[in-house]
């Protein structure tokens, strides 16, 4: 799958989320989210959850290395530079790559609401081509809540936070509890992420599953 899809561009593309299926449609009992009182302040750098995360980590060599900031509200923003690695078609990133950085933005939210959340459903727009050099910059936000269900949007600008629209996205995570990676995850990984000295990053590798 490679970003070629122009659609939307001739008459200048919206910058909400895509129209998608009912799953992503907050109930009539959704309820607004609420930023939880210990989480990081507006303008923080959150950080990489897991130094082997494609999406943020920074062991990862041909990862995405995706930098994500809270900001107002239950908000977040983020940049990431596409790089060679990255292509599907010549000198283009390639959609899944566009998809993963959505996602991932989109699972940073779960810092702001304090809670383990995996992706449970993720439509995507592809709206125009992200060329190679191109810094992309996105933005996040959950629109509601319903149980364990989570309601999020997002949107991918090329070359700064007010340029053309080149992605969007909305999502459904579902909050879990911290058994749902140590039952599900590679042992080794697991033993070795339970087995870091740094308390802290024991904690993060398991608190947020973009």
């Amino acid at each position: 799958m490679t970003n070629e899809n122009t659609r939307g561009a001739s008459g200048g593309p919206s910058s909400g989320p895509p129209t998608g299926s009912p799953a992503l449609t907050p109930p009539a009992d959704a309820t607004a989210p609420v930023r939880h009182p210990e989480a990081p302040a507006p303008g923080e750098l959150l950080g990489a959850h897991y130094g082997q995360c494609f999406g943020c980590g920074g062991e990862q060599q041909h990862g995405l290395h995706l930098e994500a900031r809270a900001q107002d509200g239950v908000r977040v923003t983020a940049e990431f530079t596409v790089k060679a690695a990255h292509q599907g078609a010549p000198g283009l990133a390639h959609g899944g790559v566009l998809a993963t950085a959505l996602d991932e933005t989109l699972g940073s939210l779960s810092w702001l609401l304090r809670v383990i959340a995996v992706t449970g459903k993720l439509e995507t727009d592809f709206v125009r081509p992200v060329p190679v050099g191109t810094v992309l910059h996105l933005d996040a936000e959950v629109t509601a809540v319903a149980g364990r269900k989570i309601y999020s949007s997002a949107v991918g600008r090329i070359g700064s936070p007010g340029g053309p629209v080149a992605v969007r996205a909305s999502a459904l995570f579902i909050e879990v509890k911290v058994d749902h990676f140590i039952d599900n995850g590679r042992p080794e990984e697991i033993r070795a992420a339970m087995a870091d000295p740094d308390q802290v990053r024991r904690a993060r590798a398991f608190e947020v599953n973009p």
